[in-house]
């Protein structure tokens, strides 16, 4: 691989990259017209938990063509447009939207395994209770599992209050079938917004997997954070994948899926080596 980036012959906007770029343009401006008629396209498209009632197949796909809002595509468009093209001019583009695809989807996995043991202990002690509803078992599962729910998370928010005081008269009623009825209600219903609640979108997984193929091709090529200060890829690609995992362990709650991130990095590592083991680069 070149530590230099060459501009003979360079193609500053390469067809994978700007169809790329096309499209993921037209998802985000799908999603702000349908957003005017009421139809939230992430939450259809967004990837969903594995085991939530929103999820659907196709969203291992489709995430990734979903963005927030204008920072968050304008800032992984640029991205995908930067060290996009740089590695589509080397690899070709059948090679990068394969490499691109694989990242993505690794990057979705990653973030949602780690979900799956972080939350995994809060979801058995909601089937403890929903199995053998007692009073013990709430008790245990309200110590033990703080509720994710706030003002803004529509009809749940108004049973969530009502809960909080049948729960309180059922704890001065022990045997009262109708608190511990509507309790057993409650749950059920947060249970689903709970794991409704996980989705990702963005196209950072598929990012963080060109930067790394960027940092491994042009390791001395230097990058300008802020536009102004140099660095050359290499450091920026170690220091930027320490920074997600010191994050995604700490656990930020800033709303981005760090591991997801290094998700893409780690599934584009395995993916190079395994090519350049199996000699394929030559076969593009």
């Amino acid at each position: 691989m070149s530590d230099n980036i060459h501009v003979q012959g360079f193609n500053l906007l390469p067809p994978v990259v700007k169809n790329l770029l096309i499209i993921n343009g037209l998802f985000f401006l799908a999603s702000i017209t349908f957003a005017k008629l009421g139809i939230d396209l992430n939450k259809t498209l967004g990837l969903h938990y594995f085991g939530a009632s929103d999820f659907h197949i196709w969203q291992i796909f489709t995430y990734m063509f979903m963005h927030g809002n204008f920072g968050h595509i304008f800032f992984n468009m640029f991205a995908l447009w930067m060290f996009g093209s740089a590695i589509e001019n080397v690899w070709g583009g059948k090679r990068l939207l394969i490499y691109y695809l694989v990242t993505g989807i690794g990057a979705a996995l990653i973030h949602y395994i780690v979900i799956y043991f972080q939350i995994n202990s809060d979801l058995k002690l909601m089937e403890i209770f929903l199995h053998d509803p007692s009073l013990n078992h709430l008790i245990d599962l309200t110590q033990n599992h703080r509720f994710h729910i706030h003002q803004y998370s529509g009809d749940i928010y108004s049973q969530y209050q009502n809960f909080k005081q049948y729960f309180r008269e059922w704890q001065q009623d022990p045997n009262n079938l109708q608190l511990q009825n509507l309790s057993v209600s409650f749950i059920t219903q947060y249970r689903e917004h709970f794991l409704n609640s996980f989705n990702v979108i963005g196209a950072s997984g598929s990012v963080f997997g060109l930067l790394l193929a960027f940092g491994m091709m042009f390791p001395n090529a230097r990058i300008y954070l802020y536009f102004l200060f140099p660095i050359k890829a290499k450091w920026f690609v170690i220091a930027y994948g320490l920074l997600e995992l010191v994050y995604g362990i700490a656990g930020t709650g800033d709303g981005i899926a760090h591991f997801a991130h290094l998700g893409g990095m780690l599934f584009g590592i395995i993916l190079i080596l395994f090519w350049r083991r199996t000699n394929s680069f030559e076969t593009y």
